[in-house]
């Protein structure tokens, strides 16, 4: 069956680094589109980054320059690796595939990240 796993989630006082991958199985990874979307509590869920299967990219406004989301398809990972992080960018972590770019159809289960101000 599908599977998405996020790992790499965690602590990290503001300004620090995080790098979030995500292990996927049980489809054709490098078919499809991949995303990282995330959601602090009382917020909607967000789009933070997709890579498309083609490599085309594309970031949210609030996190451009800071992130950077990458896939290793011989792994059927993808990685979104965040620097300069802020106190707003604490949320839920998660991983999304679909072959369309911004509709997933698979998700993961989260992954938390915190951000100490």
């Amino acid at each position: 069956q599908v599977q998405l796993v996020e790992s790499g989630g965690g602590l990290v006082q503001a300004g620090g680094s995080l790098r979030l991958s995500c292990l996927a199985s049980g489809f054709t990874f490098s078919a499809n589109a991949m995303s990282w979307y995330r959601q602090a509590p009382g917020k909607q869920r967000e789009s933070v980054a997709t890579i498309s299967s083609g490599g085309n990219i594309n970031y949210a406004d609030n996190v451009k320059d800071r992130f950077t989301i990458s896939r290793d398809n011989a792994k059927n990972t993808v990685y979104l690796q965040m620097n300069d992080l802020k106190p707003e960018d604490a949320a839920v972590y998660y991983c999304a595939g679909g072959l369309v770019p911004g509709r997933p159809r698979y998700w993961g289960q989260g992954t938390q990240v915190t951000v100490s101000s």
